[in-house]
């Protein structure tokens, strides 16, 4: 397994982070099994959100709690993320101070911790106050619930904007990137061509987040679109793509899921890749990917592969 350390931060990480929104499809044996086989495959970051789970808010937090039984041992080999700033019940975004502090107090009872590694605001909101939202982090950082902050899906001005305010660096940004979704990627590699792929969708955030230090995390690694379903194996819609893919991981002889892995991972960004699987197997083989480096013409051949253009 691979691993970096966060930029401004003591969090030495796997490149490869178990995600969690699903882990209560599975009976609490599973999960336990789960969370122990990414641990065993060196994965040791794990990805929460206080929305997670189809039945209550944090649901799957109490889950993952439950099924591996925290205690304070097995919480020193792990680093914990947590998201928070949806309103699920009546689905609208809320960056208030009383907000994200009650979100947090909620994950650290559900998680049975004193404090989260990162606490990342989830979705943008629009209203959102920066100078409150500077009161709720020093609230929590001093208090010591919350060591190291971040966001997700931010653009680069979003992010700006509460930097001006707030005293703490934030220090990753989760956004959707797979082979199967790049904007993140095309719009720089066609700049001043007039095409689709060309099209600005994120406002150069890759570039600003490795100009300033902010780890990336790749959200659905394995979906196409918005949860339009997996690409791998989708051999009628991404016919050539698993072509290309079969036969780059028969030379490394590991399998397609692990080169989904490695074409992200091989990005001199050090992106990490969260895993939403509820798999062993798939768990297993994705951590395979995890060391692989892709040439740069297998990186462009895939690339090209999944639709794109290189000009």
């Amino acid at each position: 397994m691979k691993y970096h350390t966060i930029a401004n931060t003591d969090l030495h990480v796997s490149n490869l982070i178990m995600g969690n929104m699903r882990l209560t499809e599975l009976s609490l044996q599973e999960a336990e099994k789960l969370i122990r086989t990414a641990m065993e495959e060196e994965i040791n970051f794990f990805d929460h959100a206080d929305i997670y789970g189809p039945d209550y808010v944090g649901q799957c937090e109490e889950y993952f709690a439950n099924a591996i039984q925290m205690n304070s041992s097995l919480r020193e080999k792990m680093v914990i993320q947590s998201k928070c700033g949806i309103n699920a019940a009546k689905n609208y975004y809320d960056f208030s101070k009383k907000h994200i502090i009650d979100s947090v107090n909620g994950s650290l009872e559900r998680l049975k911790t004193d404090y989260l590694d990162l606490l990342l605001l989830h979705r943008p909101d629009p209203l959102m106050d920066p100078e409150e939202i500077a009161e709720a982090f020093n609230e929590l950082q001093s208090s010591g619930k919350v060591r190291h902050f971040g966001v997700s899906n931010h653009n680069p001005a979003q992010i700006q904007l509460l930097e001006k305010y707030i005293n703490q660096k934030l220090v990753v940004n989760q956004v959707q990137f797979s082979i199967a979704h790049t904007p993140i990627i095309d719009s720089g590699i066609s700049l001043n061509m007039g095409i689709d792929q060309a099209v600005n969708r994120d406002s150069s955030v890759l570039e600003y987040c490795r100009l300033n230090d902010i780890t990336l995390q790749a959200w659905s690694p394995f979906q196409n679109g918005f949860f339009e379903g997996p690409f791998l194996g989708d051999k009628e819609k991404f016919g050539k793509l698993n072509e290309v893919i079969d036969r780059i991981a028969s030379k490394y002889s590991v399998t397609n899921t692990a080169i989904a892995v490695a074409w992200i991972t091989t990005h001199p960004a050090n992106i990490q890749v969260v895993l939403g699987t509820t798999n062993i197997q798939r768990m297993k083989d994705a951590s395979k990917g995890s060391e692989i480096k892709l040439t740069r013409e297998e990186w462009y051949d895939i690339y090209k592969a999944a639709g794109n253009m290189v000009p």
